[in-house]
């Protein structure tokens, strides 16, 4: 069993935490986020969703299909806010099924500087703590995403490893993974590979070539997800990983949802290629805590 640390009190990376995060590639924070900082994130977005247009754009965000990879509205995502549905939340002729607030899969990926209570939520001092306590000499963030996981059409994600899509050199991706609501092994937690993460590559790369993208295969093994063990995280847990770490979630099919924060943070020092699939605009770069 992985151990898990109490987040009421975190105020600096202890020798523990290190270790675990060193052994495992993953460290677990339990309600670490107030709960009413949850609930304020979560308002938020039921507004933000009140002001979308569904007719604006119907882009499908799927782990399996890949589809949206190549569709301009998400290539662009980088520097403002998109929202991408969940596959099922259409029929055979493209309709939606469903009010927009269950029907969406995803929102990204810059609201952590485009938008006033995402940033606040991205920055609270915990985040930065437990960059510098991971050893990120420059924490830049690079991409922020509100991920819904829908009551009975929440999308499988299948296993993967975040380095592959947040590139740098050397590899410096840590992801904030934050329950916002819930998160059990009924309604789609996260599951990991504890150990897997000790590669010094990712496993594939997700090349960006213009308006297009490809997955170059560095190493077709497949992942030994025999040992995947069950990361369930109560409201306002924090699930930190390294880019390396193998994880993913199953299909959502219980009546509850499990809406969650994740934030990609990078090192400055390092450098960002410009062939990652997130890119800035000029004039834009990924700023720190």
């Amino acid at each position: 069993m992985l151990p898990r640390f109490d987040g009421h009190e975190f105020k600096v990376v202890s020798d523990d935490m290190v270790a675990a995060f060193d052994r495992d590639g993953v460290l677990v924070l339990d309600q670490l986020v107030p709960a009413d900082m949850c609930d304020k994130l979560r308002h938020h977005m039921l507004d933000m969703l009140a002001s979308f247009d569904p007719s604006e754009h119907s882009s499908i965000f799927s782990t399996t299909e890949q589809s949206h990879a190549q569709d301009q509205y998400f290539l662009e995502s980088g520097h403002t806010t998109r929202f991408f549905y969940e596959e099922e939340a259409f029929d055979a002729d493209g309709q939606l099924t469903k009010p927009i607030e269950t029907a969406v899969n995803k929102v990204g990926h810059a609201m952590h500087d485009t938008d006033a209570v995402f940033s606040e939520f991205a920055r609270q001092p915990a985040f930065a703590a437990l960059a510098a306590g991971l050893g990120l000499a420059d924490p830049k963030l690079a991409q922020s995403m509100y991920i819904f996981k829908q009551p009975e059409i929440g999308g499988e994600v299948i296993c993967h490893q975040d380095a592959t899509f947040i590139r740098s050199e050397p590899n410096s991706c840590l992801g904030f993974w934050v329950a916002l609501e819930d998160a059990t092994e009924e309604n789609g937690c996260l599951w990991g590979i504890p150990g897997g993460h000790i590669d010094t590559m990712p496993k594939s790369l997700f090349i960006r070539e213009g308006l297009s993208t490809r997955m170059q295969v560095l190493d077709d093994s497949p992942y030994d997800e025999e040992k995947r063990v069950p990361l369930p995280a109560p409201k306002g847990t924090v699930l930190v990983f390294g880019g390396l770490f193998p994880h993913m979630s199953a299909a959502n099919r219980s009546d509850k949802s499990r809406h969650a924060f994740t934030l990609h943070v990078v090192d400055g020092a390092a450098h960002y290629p410009a062939d990652n699939w997130l890119q800035r605009p000029e004039g834009m770069p990924f700023q720190g805590f």
